[in-house]
């Protein structure tokens, strides 16, 4: 009986070292996550960053689409066009241009033609550069042309000007209000959305 007790305890002490080295074992399991804890980092970014990449981004032309809501750019032979000559500041004409339509259209703010007979080539640009904006049925926009320098004596007389919305439409000609000018010079502004914007430079 002594000895089958024994046998019976050692085979339990034979047991114990056994369920002991399991348990580093799960130490070692649990070490493993740990370890690799940079890596599952990367892979849970990942999959945010997939999720985050299903949503297009604002900077995507859809987005710029929706800013127009489909409307088309502006011709030239859809606006009409007024050129009076301003009382200030001198040598400056104020051109008006009106959506004659009945639909809005995107104007584009900085690619004006104006062309002065008398002179070699059309008028430079001067001043800030605008933004193209929907243009409603019946709202006008703004730009302002200069004729001749205070500094340079003589020129030519003109009583027009041609004007085209971009470089690559037909111009259509406008008579000058209150003209003839003499013109030694010409410069003309972007779009603007006042009178007062369009003749400040």
């Amino acid at each position: 009986m002594a000895l089958t007790a024994c046998n019976g305890d050692a085979e339990q002490d034979r047991a114990a070292p056994s369920a002991n080295p399991s348990a580093p074992g799960t130490d070692k399991g649990s070490d493993r996550p740990s370890t690799a804890g940079p890596g599952d980092g990367g892979s849970a970014s990942g999959g945010s960053s997939d999720s985050g990449g299903s949503t297009p981004p604002s900077s995507q032309p859809g987005s710029d689409d929706g800013q127009d809501g489909g409307v088309g750019m502006c011709e030239t032979t859809d606006l009409g066009y007024n050129v009076t000559v301003a009382s200030k500041p001198v040598n400056h004409a104020l051109l008006t241009a009106t959506n004659k339509g009945s639909d809005p259209c995107l104007l584009p703010a900085n690619e004006l033609v104006i062309t002065i007979p008398g002179l070699d080539g059309a008028a430079e640009h001067v001043g800030p550069d605008g933004k193209d904006w929907i243009l409603k049925a019946g709202e006008s926009a703004y730009a302002g042309i200069m004729f001749s320098r205070a500094d340079t004596a003589g020129g030519k007389s003109a009583n027009k000007v041609e004007v085209a919305l971009t470089p690559s439409e037909t111009p259509t000609t406008v008579p000058i209000n209150d003209g003839p000018v003499t013109v030694n010079d010409g410069q003309v502004t972007s779009f603007f959305s006042t009178a007062e914007d369009a003749l400040t430079y």
